[in-house]
């Protein structure tokens, strides 16, 4: 949607107030005009009704403004004594447009000293609850979302199971562009299975600034750029253009800034010509092949075990005496073929051609990225807000999603020509910052070997810290990863559990809590 879509629809709601609650302005003993002022007229409004003019804030506020909406409804009918069940639910199911019939209509008696503590207890009850929705919506969009780790591409870093806090501050919050959706779902309804949102209208990307960029390395959060299901969990029957926010929720390891050269020779990722040494912490995993005399007894199940190797083996040659195992890391590498009875590990290289690596086949002809694989991949740019590139047959698969789909133009090729919005180019120049995303787990990951970059605007925001670890293989308490409870996702060295800290910190809260309700007590004897 352009600004001036927005401009048009923000004029046309003005109107539409004005022409609504014009005679309740003067009823209320302000001036017609009140009614007509952008802002102004809901600042005048809120003190008519009797509420906070801070609320004024909450009616611009996407996601947040369809909750309020119906509130400033009902609470306007209200101060003009419609209080009936009858008056509420016109003035909800007609969006608004009941207050139309009581302004042209009735006989308006403006309640100027109206009561509004809720009348009852199940009036209290709606009206916390509101509120509760409204706060905790508005931490879940801007500050705080809670994420859990759905797949073990992060594993050893992230493991499926970990419960996450993501700051959306670290990178700037982004607003929703989703104008119209359910608070704190994302594109799916629980159980339902139906979309939480409406497709349109879509507000323009904005982020509020954040205090700091996504540096090499960094865990992520984001949209999935190429998603075309119908929801995250369900296989989609056709293909579904959902709007950024309403994409997948995914989490990978930024290896790749904008401006970057990327290359992977052998599994090893290589940024600007030098290998890209991860942090302590990040343990990248790859497929092996262990050789086994054949004599000597080996419990792999203990090893395995012993390990936390969690994926296992993945075929058994026909004589047993080789074993493909993925997700092992290099210094489970190094203790396996100290094992007596195994006689080599060998890490699995993928050569090319690979089917599917970005950018794959485009146009049905052969693939421009030659013999890469997802082991031997690249050089590759990472493109960045402002810089140019060549265009021309070869290099225009791999940004040829970012100029249609990402950045909105039109594009077609005729010949060795190639037209952007019409026009004949030989280069093009990025509108945004783009990403290049990957798993630690680097043969069991979907990442941006597959689907390529990330769009600035799809960006989440930043694991903080895990607040609870889920094993679904574990045992009553051992389902709990004690060891993992509110521990930090970045930082130097081991992860460090602030569990005890927390519960500490609890018991003293609980127990000031107590002296100082006993202490009260006591003065009001």
């Amino acid at each position: 949607m352009t600004s001036y879509f927005w401009f048009v629809t923000f004029l046309a709601v003005q109107i539409i107030h004005f022409l609504g609650t014009w005679k309740l302005y003067e009823s209320a003993g302000r001036k017609r005009w009140e009614a007509a002022v952008p802002i102004y007229n809901a600042i005048v409004l809120m003190k008519i009704i009797g509420r906070p003019t801070w609320w004024t804030v909450l009616l611009f506020v996407p996601i947040i403004n369809l909750i309020m909406f119906p509130v400033i409804w009902v609470e306007t009918l209200r101060s003009f004594g419609k209080r009936t069940t009858l008056d509420t639910f016109l003035g909800i199911v007609t969006f608004g447009f009941y207050i139309y019939y009581i302004n042209y209509t009735q006989e308006l008696n403006y309640i100027t000293d109206r009561n509004i503590d809720p009348e009852n207890r199940a009036a209290d009850t709606v009206s916390s609850l509101l509120f509760a929705i409204i706060v905790a919506t508005i931490v879940h969009t801007y500050f705080i979302q809670p994420f859990t780790i759905p797949s073990s591409s992060l594993e050893k870093s992230l493991l499926v199971g970990d419960f996450l806090f993501v700051s959306k501050m670290n990178y700037g919050a982004r607003v929703p562009m989703t104008a119209v959706a359910l608070p704190m779902v994302h594109d799916t309804i629980p159980f339902a299975k139906i979309k939480s949102y409406l497709s349109w209208p879509q507000l323009p990307y904005f982020r509020f600034p954040g205090f700091q960029k996504i540096k090499n390395n960094d865990i992520v959060v984001f949209n999935w750029p190429r998603d075309t299901l119908f929801n995250m969990y369900l296989p989609a029957d056709k293909r579904y253009d959902k709007p950024i926010d309403k994409k997948t929720n995914y989490v990978k390891r930024c290896v790749g800034i904008p401006g970057d050269s990327l290359q992977i020779k052998n599994g090893i990722v290589f940024i600007n010509g030098k290998e890209l040494i991860l942090p302590e912490r990040a343990r990248p995993q790859y497929s092996y092949e262990i050789t086994v005399d054949g004599k000597t007894p080996i419990d792999f199940e203990y090893l395995f075990k012993d390990m936390d190797i969690t994926d296992g083996v993945t075929y058994v040659s026909e004589n047993k005496d080789t074993i493909g195992i993925k997700a092992l890391t290099f210094a489970n590498a190094e203790r396996m073929k100290n094992i007596p009875g195994i006689t080599s590990v060998t890490r699995f290289i993928k050569k090319g051609p690979e089917d599917g690596v970005f950018p794959d086949f485009p146009d049905g002809k052969p693939s421009v990225t030659n013999n890469w694989s997802c082991d031997n991949y690249g050089p590759i740019y990472i493109p960045q807000a402002g810089k140019t590139v060549a265009l021309n047959k070869e290099s225009l698969p791999f940004y040829k999603i970012i100029i249609t789909e990402y950045e909105g133009n039109t594009l077609h090729v005729v010949g060795n020509d190639i037209y952007i919005n019409d026009q004949k180019v030989t280069s093009y120049t990025f509108k945004q910052d783009y990403y290049w995303m990957m798993g630690d787990n680097r043969h069991n990951s979907l990442d941006a070997r597959y689907f390529g970059y990330t769009p600035e605007n799809h960006i989440v925001g930043k694991p903080i810290f895990i607040w609870m670890s889920w094993n679904t293989h574990g045992k009553g308490f051992g389902k709990i990863r004690w060891e993992r409870l509110f521990t930090t996702v970045s930082g130097e060295g081991q992860p460090e559990s602030y569990f005890k800290l927390f519960l500490l910190g609890l018991i003293a809260f609980f127990v000031g809590e107590y002296f100082y309700k006993k202490r009260k007590a006591k003065k009001e004897l």
